[in-house]
């Protein structure tokens, strides 16, 4: 038997007029097509579980967004109809938006599925292609300049170095800039990294 979260009712309640209806009618085409199903929210929307997430919906200014989990081995080019909106199926903002309810109750049944089967999406397949960090020469120059901050540049991950860069290089003034690149020889002539101040002690 399904578990129904009255936190989804609450949600539901203050959602837009518009949004009401599509979010009623997702939540009772996921109960019907997996009444196992737990309701919880994640990530302050309404979400579903059986045996880990299943599928989630959520209600913005002027449409509603509904994504399935495994949406990546449930549907086919043909299926995904993304258009700026968050999910699966666009910019929901009326009923005829979602799929006929026998296609819609198929997917979500298939997710069940997946889930009760253990099945992963498979993750990205990272490149084993060494990535090239393009430093501006002014960077280079100043970092020469103080032995202590240019080592630790040199010792730093890519990510790091990016950091650096990326703060420096998207500066919108040229004061801006330079404050920027005092800032980070003194950082790192101390061995810190960009985001020191979050890092844990």
């Amino acid at each position: 038997m399904g578990k129904k979260d009255a936190r989804i009712d609450a949600y539901i309640d203050r959602s837009a007029d518009f949004a009401k209806p599509i979010l009623k009618h997702i939540r009772k085409l996921v109960h019907a097509g997996c009444p196992e199903v737990e309701e919880t929210l994640k990530w302050g929307h309404p979400s579903f579980v059986h045996k880990g997430i299943l599928c989630g919906m959520a209600a913005f200014k002027n449409h509603c967004a509904f994504i399935l989990w495994k949406g990546a081995l449930i549907l086919d080019d043909r299926g995904t109809r993304v258009d700026g909106g968050m999910g699966h199926f666009g910019k929901l903002s009326k009923l005829g938006d979602l799929p006929k309810d026998g296609v819609m109750l198929g997917y979500i049944r298939r997710g069940a599925q997946l889930n009760e089967q253990g099945i992963k999406v498979p993750g990205k397949v990272r490149s084993k292609e060494k990535k090239e960090l393009k430093v501006p020469s002014y960077f280079l120059k100043a970092l020469r300049r103080n032995t202590k901050a240019f080592e630790t540049f040199r010792g730093f991950s890519y990510t790091n170095k990016k950091d650096y860069v990326e703060w420096i290089t998207e500066a919108k003034t040229e004061e801006t800039r330079s404050n920027r690149l005092a800032t980070a020889i003194e950082w790192m002539a101390d061995g810190r990294a960009r985001n020191w101040k979050y890092e844990r002690k």
